[in-house]
């Protein structure tokens, strides 16, 4: 099943907005899916909290306010906290829904490798002794 973007009234949602500039919305959102799309092309179709979580941050802080004082109350943000980017975590997640995560491990051995000595075996050695492939003479 392909990707579907999720809506502006989706986004509206996320946020808990009761009301939304749909232009606007929809616009975060088409570049939210070309920026994450930078990433892993096509998106799975679990990316949808992805795409919303990083509309989600520039539909509320555009212009990266870091510091904002009114009257008694003010607030800090974290830098690059505004605007239309990916975080480190949003690149993994995507990775991750993409099924390219994680730790994996290959095996260089071929199927028909034989784990005895591929060198000639001195018939002479070790007399009185037994060889066995793989162990040598016990």
């Amino acid at each position: 099943m392909p990707f579907v973007p999720p809506t502006a009234e989706q986004l509206g949602m996320y946020l808990g907005l009761p009301e939304i500039d749909g232009d606007r919305a929809d616009l975060l959102l088409e570049q939210a899916v070309a920026l994450c799309e930078s990433v892993v092309r096509p998106l799975p179709d679990q990316a949808t909290a992805v795409v919303l979580s990083v509309a989600g941050r520039a539909y509320v802080n555009p212009q990266q306010v870091s510091y904002e004082t009114i009257g008694p109350m003010s607030v800090q943000r974290p830098s690059g906290s505004g605007g239309l980017y990916l975080t480190k975590s949003d690149k993994a997640a995507l990775k991750s829904l993409a099924g390219r995560g994680g730790a994996f491990t290959i095996d260089p051995t071929p199927k028909t490798a034989d784990p005895s000595p591929t060198y000639p075996v001195d018939d002479a050695y070790g007399s009185g002794l037994s060889y066995e492939p793989g162990w040598g003479w016990i």
